[in-house]
């Protein structure tokens, strides 16, 4: 995988769940399709420098979608659920 952490980690994912669970310290990542747990967990570390307990992924396949007699497909993307050490967080999300 790519050795620059801003390849692995893509953009925050802000929504009303995300949101609700910034209460439990575990923030929401876009991240890149071939990045494993590890890599993830090196990325917000090193970009954030915060302490990371745990990371789950899931990957999320696009959906398909019609624009009267065409259809096209959404892109596959993976995301990562990343939960942090009590007392760290991480500022993109403050002004949420």
């Amino acid at each position: 995988m790519a050795a620059n952490p801003r390849d692995i980690l893509l953009k925050p994912i802000i929504t009303e769940k995300t949101s609700a669970m910034m209460q439990d310290n575990k923030y929401t990542f876009k991240v890149a399709l071939g990045a494993n747990k590890v890599e993830i967990r090196q990325a917000v570390e090193a970009i954030f420098k915060v302490k990371v307990i745990s990371v789950n992924t899931i990957r999320v396949f696009g959906k398909t979608k019609r624009m009267g007699k065409s259809e096209g497909k959404r892109s596959d993307y993976k995301k990562a659920i990343v939960k942090l050490a009590t007392g760290n967080t991480i500022p993109v999300f403050e002004g949420m």
